[in-house]
């Protein structure tokens, strides 16, 4: 008997829906066909002028050889300086890991914090990556299913029934992708109670914190306690705040033993994230910060025009998010039912024939843990946002 070629925790995941569907829909734009992709989660904005210059520089001057494991000093001082400044947080360089992107970071603190059968709470809908990170190391995602009437959060039963002898962290996202969900402070404070008296760590990836709408200012979980402070890992980064996605830089923020654990996993892996980007990233924190407003106010403007059209179609409902840019209408409506002969199975199917026949590319809900829904991207322009729901509701006309 042959040895298997690869070993179990590959299969433990699945490739990323959203990455992929993203894929399928730029070979179909190669192939010459007019698709509008609201798949990626990348806003549709320019890296600012003052960041892309500040890259240059450092071509220039030499900045292309390897760093520190886990970030330049100054970058670490920055992100420092930004935590105070942003969120009241007093963070020392030795607190602080830079990474190449969040996702990185997230999977840093998985590799080095959770062990076999270590439970993981991750309240769902929930950006897809979470639940694979947590299998790929081994522990168990213990999921909790919310309701879209609550705003997508969870209750405090549902927090408390969650919770195992097994439990070792709880995972918020605020705001959230996929819902974009916000948590008003009183949230915040009972899941640090409940952290406390069950002795658990928090990772609180607050990646979308500068892309809110309505006033709210969300408040981060680690400013709400000492032992908050002390057990919370705060995840952020500066792709979608400041438009650079392919940059890749993300960082953590938290105790200095797991950090430094963090950064020696790196030291063995990736080494440091590059070393242009990290100049980026540093006037990108350090630089003016006027293009943050500026595309936070386009943002919501599509926010707003997004969820009215949605929910003029007959059959899809849309809840309104204050944070994000992301919808996730409702299409449950039209499971069981049929679109030129092919049955609606499921969001799944939904998205497919969306794609093939109307051309429009979404991710569909069950990637994300809640299979009644569609993600759909509002970062992209308005007359894209118009087009695709025209298109939409052509496509759901001809459902029977």
């Amino acid at each position: 008997m042959s040895r298997s070629k690869l070993n179990a925790r590959i299969n433990r995941i699945e490739p990323s829906m959203t990455i992929g569907i993203s894929a399928k829909a730029k070979d179909l734009c190669a192939a010459g066909l007019d698709v509008l992709s609201f798949s990626a989660g990348e806003p549709d904005f320019d890296t600012p002028d003052n960041i892309k210059i500040a890259a240059i520089k450092a071509t220039v001057d030499g900045f292309t050889k390897y760093t520190a494991a886990g970030g330049i000093n100054e970058l670490r001082d920055a992100v420092v300086e930004k935590e105070k400044r942003r969120n009241g947080l007093d963070y020392k360089r030795e607190n602080i890991c830079i990474s190449v992107g969040a996702k990185h970071a997230l999977f840093n603190i998985a590799a080095v914090m959770l062990e076999e059968g270590d439970e993981i709470i991750i309240p769902a809908p929930y950006w897809v990556t979470y639940e694979a990170i947590a299998k790929y190391v081994g522990a168990k995602p213990v999921i909790i299913e919310t309701k879209e009437e609550n705003g997508f959060i969870p209750t405090h039963e549902d927090w408390e029934k969650a919770i195992t002898p097994n439990t070792k962290m709880i995972l918020i996202n605020n705001p959230s992708n996929p819902t974009g969900a916000t948590y008003e402070k009183s949230d915040l404070e009972f899941i640090a109670k409940l952290a406390e008296k069950h002795d658990l760590w928090i990772i609180s990836d607050e990646i979308y914190e500068d892309i809110v709408f309505d006033g709210y200012n969300p408040v981060s979980i680690a400013t709400l306690s000492d032992y908050a402070y002390e057990r919370t890992l705060v995840v952020n980064g500066i792709s979608k705040t400041y438009s650079m996605t392919g940059w890749r830089i993300g960082y953590t923020c938290g105790d200095s033993e797991v950090v430094a654990a963090m950064i020696k996993l790196q030291s063995q892996s990736t080494s440091n994230p590059t070393s242009i980007a990290q100049m980026a990233a540093l006037e990108a924190l350090r630089g003016p910060q006027d293009s943050v407003e500026k595309m936070r106010t386009k943002f919501e403007e599509r926010r707003n025009f997004i969820v009215n059209a949605l929910n003029s179609i007959d059959g899809i409902t849309c809840f309104n998010p204050k944070g994000a840019f992301y919808v996730f209408p409702n299409i449950s409506a039209f499971f069981g039912r049929e679109y030129e002969g092919k049955k609606i199975t499921g969001s799944m199917k939904f998205a497919e024939l969306l794609l093939e026949h109307a051309l429009i590319a979404v991710v569909p809900g069950i990637a994300f843990g809640d299979d009644r829904f569609m993600r759909f991207s509002f970062a992209t322009s308005l007359e894209n946002l118009k087009e695709g729901v025209e298109r939409l509701k052509k496509f759901v006309e001809k459902i029977k």
